[in-house]
């Protein structure tokens, strides 16, 4: 197998392949996912509240779209475009509170599944090809051990970051002080909406976007010798804050844009925007500034959207 790596992940040896390894329950992940289902389950029937709905709906929006798309995703991971310190620590705050993991779990996360792909074949693990319910299983309660795992090194600048050095050991606690104000806010009932229904509702649906967009959908690109391609998912850009732009996303990893026409809505790119304009984002990578990938193939009709801002001729 041809030996990939990327700027996080490098080949340990000769042998450091993504296609053997072993998928394990991971009892912090699984306890973690089913608690907070528990009570989102007894809360959504049984303590129905419009205002606490309302809030729980507010938070998922402000950690999924400011936390995790444009902070943890598209700045810290990607590095697609740069922000001042302190605003930079706010975005990834934001999106460890939606509950998946920590700065460094999270970077760890999507390099792996990102080297992974970039291969011709890798474990089912990595590209959602199990099953929708095994799928589930894996993605929410599991993790993989790889035998043969490549070499994973945080940039020191990362690495050696106070402030996510602290996030990344106490990721599960931060939800605690939001917690404390929902209670003084609107009791109990306020803190199952705003934490575990919040929680649920985000950790689903980010493992089901992420089955979909890997199984079915549209395409615009072809990534040749991939293992998988990514697909759009039409309709769903606003619910996903442009994340289901994903055949966009595999074939511009680096672009802070995911949806490429204004046909594809992208509410991640909008809140870019706007830092654009105050002057609080800069360096911004697109489509249009990204360098030349070999791999990448054009395959849709010139009539589709985004073809006169990414042109399939490189």
């Amino acid at each position: 197998m041809k030996q990939i790596e990327t700027e996080r992940m490098k080949p340990g040896n000769a042998e450091t392949n993504p296609v053997e390894g072993t998928v394990y329950w991971n009892p912090v992940k699984s306890i973690w996912y089913s608690f907070h289902a528990l009570v989102a389950v007894v809360t959504v029937p049984f303590f129905f509240d419009w205002k606490a709905a309302s809030v729980c709906g507010a938070l998922t929006v402000v950690t999924l779209c400011c936390g995790h798309s444009v902070g943890l995703h598209r700045l810290l991971i990607h590095r697609s475009w740069k922000a001042p310190l302190w605003l930079e620590h706010l975005l990834v705050y934001l999106g460890t509170l939606v509950g998946m993991g920590g700065p460094f779990g999270m970077i760890r996360l999507h390099d792996i599944r990102d080297w992974s792909q970039r291969h011709d074949a890798c474990h089912p693990f990595f590209i959602h090809k199990a099953g929708i319910v095994r799928d589930w299983f894996w993605n929410l309660h599991c993790g993989i051990r790889l035998t043969y795992p490549p070499q994973f090194t945080i940039e020191e600048e990362v690495a050696n970051d106070r402030f996510y050095r602290f996030l990344q050991r106490t990721w599960m606690a931060q939800q605690l002080p939001l917690a404390i104000l929902l209670f003084f806010a609107g009791g109990w009932t306020w803190v199952a909406w705003g934490i575990s229904v919040r929680i649920f509702l985000s950790l689903s649906g980010h493992w089901l976007i992420g089955h979909f967009a890997h199984n079915s959908g549209d395409r615009d690109w072809h990534l040749h010798n991939n293992a998988v391609q990514g697909y759009n998912l039409r309709h769903l850009g606003l619910l996903t804050m442009g994340e289901s732009w994903h055949n966009n996303h595999h074939a511009y990893p680096e672009s802070a844009r995911l949806g490429f026409t204004g046909a594809q809505a992208d509410p991640g790119w909008m809140f870019i925007r706007c830092l654009i304009w105050v002057g609080l984002a800069s360096e911004v990578k697109t489509p249009e500034n990204l360098p030349f990938r070999k791999e990448r193939e054009w395959i849709a009709s010139p009539r589709k959207p985004g073809r006169n801002l990414v042109t399939g001729v490189e």
